[in-house]
């Protein structure tokens, strides 16, 4: 082992585990992405999969919070945030769920959504990332950009919503304006669970500086 490698900082158990759950909810924007493009029950069968994985990682986090009084940032900062990024991950699940069982097809309002949501998990990831290196003005620049794409998200679903209220009036055109009025929610929930993880991290910048 190199003389280097003895003052090398080991990563912080709490960090590395937070930082595999952002991951994860990543992953899982990708794999709605890959759905919405092409619906296919095996990318259903991987999201449950990882939401399994996502839901496991979150309680051993938790046990190992209840075991340790001593961590990198709050406690409550680090319960927070993996909250947020986890209901993120089932706002997803519960996206491809939905369509399936309510047989609604993609529409180019939940591409465009869901392609926003992905971006801005992407940034939480990066200012988490920052965080973790004490790089905390770039940690607080991806986390205000992650505000940004999530207000952006929000302004497709309004124009989504006023666009499902055109055209006919009939039985059938609001069945399936219900339908698709609920995965539009289901997208838009996501992105105040992501515009909350954007708050937590902004926070712990500010306790950092």
């Amino acid at each position: 082992m190199a003389w280097s490698d003895w003052f090398k900082r080991k990563p912080d158990k709490f960090m590395q585990m937070l930082l595999e759950q952002t991951n994860m909810t990543v992953q899982g924007l990708d794999l709605l992405k890959q759905y919405l493009e092409k619906p296919d029950s095996n990318v259903n069968t991987r999201l449950d999969l990882l939401q399994k994985q996502a839901d496991e990682q979150r309680q051993i986090m938790i046990e190992e919070l209840f075991k340790n009084f001593i961590t990198p940032i709050d406690r409550e900062d680090i319960y927070n945030l993996s909250r947020e990024m986890n209901e993120v991950l089932d706002y997803a699940v519960t996206t491809v769920d939905e369509m399936i069982i309510l047989e609604v097809q993609p529409t180019p309002y939940m591409v465009r959504m869901t392609n926003l949501l992905y971006d801005a998990a992407y940034e939480l990831k990066l200012s988490l990332e920052r965080v973790m290196d004490n790089h905390l003005t770039v940690a607080n620049d991806h986390a205000q950009r992650a505000k940004s794409l999530e207000n952006r998200v929000e302004k497709v679903y309004r124009e989504a919503l006023a666009n499902l209220f055109k055209g006919k009036k009939n039985i059938d055109h609001i069945m399936w304006v219900l339908k698709v009025r609920e995965i539009y929610r289901h997208l838009s929930n996501a992105a105040d669970r992501e515009d909350a993880a954007a708050n937590v991290l902004a926070d712990v910048v500010l306790k950092m500086s």
